[in-house]
């Protein structure tokens, strides 16, 4: 019989997260046998996912023809052709690369020459996933200095530390309408920024970029477009305002805006011109206006040589980073098939959406109140966010932090893998659901049965937790 936590108990965390580590061998054995009475087939256990690929970096392609040059050259006309002239493109061989050199040639105060260098700070509003953008440089405040110190593989100087740059701070600005509670079995403050303000937010942001000034080298945001990651409030074109606000008053201040949009879609989501970014970040990708791009390419050697050729690849500190063959035939095709037939995803993502709200409706009610799902062209995804489920004091459905999912005690994950579904990204109250391994024909199309086994198992999964969490 299924154990649960008394009523009393699930309005104190941290007995609810303790009662729900002890009992993970009691939720895996529940969540096995429900896949068995879902009737997921033995033989495609382990091969369903909920968790795709990236925006430019999808399953492998067919192979085009071309050098690596001329691949490169073709990737940079087919972004000039989408967003003008005036912006540039690179290809880079991973998501965190792209970061990794956006910042580097963007942020980071120089380090050539004689003399002691300078510091400079750069802005980040406190949301999801910060670890990506604000480790670069030294948390600011110091209350923030061990933020995101067990995310990655450590915490020292092999790991997520020795990303960071000499000289460099991170000025970290909590957002208005935000909260920032505590949560999970590995518990870590989780972002809740469904209820961003962005005219109140900028403003705070504004304030610390008055206060930096004289080191201000530039800002940095996530570029994703659901409520779960501050964008619920969007302009008449659908453009997320708080990211619209600081690409604004990055231009006011003259430097650099640099976006996080990693897990989104060229041409087919957010827009890099009406976010007024400087230069937009993909996985395998950067985006970004022609005067700046000239940095990030002279960094990769990819500019070409000192007497003017178009491009080479010659040596240069981040020359590592550089995308291979393989890599730059598949991205050429998906900007491609992205440039001339978006619908290809999004007909994929509105048959995602139907599907997921389908499956969603069966959730017991007591569990779906609270949920909000929103479909993402930008991230080819689905979001499922349930913060509101700890409006007026709770009890809401478990939080899983970051540090759960590091640490292998995000259950939602663990519990999709004893059902034999590769997880979705389940973490900080949001489960991104997108088409994965075994959910998606060559042609692009849902393979609707497997997909439902996948999403099936997850809303069951959730109801075992939310038995063992004493909601059900």
């Amino acid at each position: 019989m299924r154990r649960r936590t008394q009523p009393g108990d699930a309005h104190r965390k941290w007995r609810l997260y303790k009662h729900l580590q002890a009992s993970m061998p009691q939720i895996y054995a529940d969540a096995k046998k429900m896949a068995d009475e879902l009737g997921i087939p033995p033989a495609l256990r382990g091969k369903l996912g909920l968790a795709g690929a990236n925006g430019v970096n999808p399953d492998p392609l067919p192979k085009a023809d071309g050098s690596i040059i001329g691949l490169v050259e073709e990737i940079r006309e087919i972004v000039k052709v989408g967003y003008g002239d005036e912006w540039d493109a690179v290809p880079v061989n991973s998501a965190e690369a792209a970061l990794w050199v956006a910042c580097a040639s963007l942020l980071a105060p120089p380090s050539g020459g004689w003399g002691q260098s300078y510091r400079a700070r750069f802005i980040v509003p406190y949301g999801k996933a910060l670890h990506h953008l604000a480790g670069f440089g030294c948390p600011f405040p110091p209350k923030y200095k061990d933020l995101w110190a067990d995310r990655g593989t450590t915490a020292g100087e092999l790991g997520l530390a020795g990303k960071r740059l000499p000289n460099l701070d991170a000025v970290i600005v909590p957002l208005a309408g935000a909260e920032y509670p505590v949560h999970g079995i590995k518990s870590y403050p989780v972002p809740f920024l469904t209820g961003v303000e962005p005219a109140k937010a900028i403003e705070q942001i504004a304030l610390a970029a008055e206060v930096h000034e004289a080191f201000l080298a530039g800002f940095a945001a996530g570029g994703y477009d659901t409520p779960g990651y501050g964008a619920g409030m969007k302009d008449e074109d659908g453009v997320p305002l708080l990211g619209k606000h600081i690409g604004e008053l990055a231009q006011e201040y003259d430097v650099p805006f640099i976006v996080d949009n990693s897990r989104g879609t060229p041409f087919v989501g957010t827009d890099p011109r009406l976010l007024n970014a400087g230069v937009m970040v993909y996985s395998g990708l950067v985006i970004g206006r022609e005067g700046l791009m000239v940095n990030i390419r002279r960094a990769l050697g990819l500019h070409g040589d000192r007497w003017g050729t178009t491009a080479t690849y010659g040596p240069a500190g981040l020359a590592g980073f550089r995308a291979g063959k393989t890599a730059l035939d598949c991205q050429l095709q998906v900007l491609q098939t992205l440039r001339e037939t978006p619908e290809m995803v999004t007909r994929q993502v509105d048959a995602l959406e139907r599907i997921v709200q389908e499956e969603f409706s069966k959730l017991n009610p007591v569990l779906q109140k609270g949920i909000v799902i929103t479909k993402s062209y930008n991230s080819r995804d689905v979001e499922v966010n349930y913060e509101a489920t700890w409006q007026d004091g709770g009890p809401g459905f478990p939080v899983f932090t970051v540090e759960d999912m590091y640490a292998g005690s995000n259950i939602i994950q663990t519990g999709l893998a004893q059902m034999g579904i590769l997880p979705a990204q389940a973490c900080e109250a949001s489960i991104r659901v997108m088409p994965g391994p075994g959910t998606v024909d060559p042609n692009g199309d849902l393979v609707e049965e497997n997909l439902r086994y996948a999403i099936q198992a997850l809303v069951q999964l959730l109801e075992i937790i939310g038995g063992y969490a004493g909601l059900v």
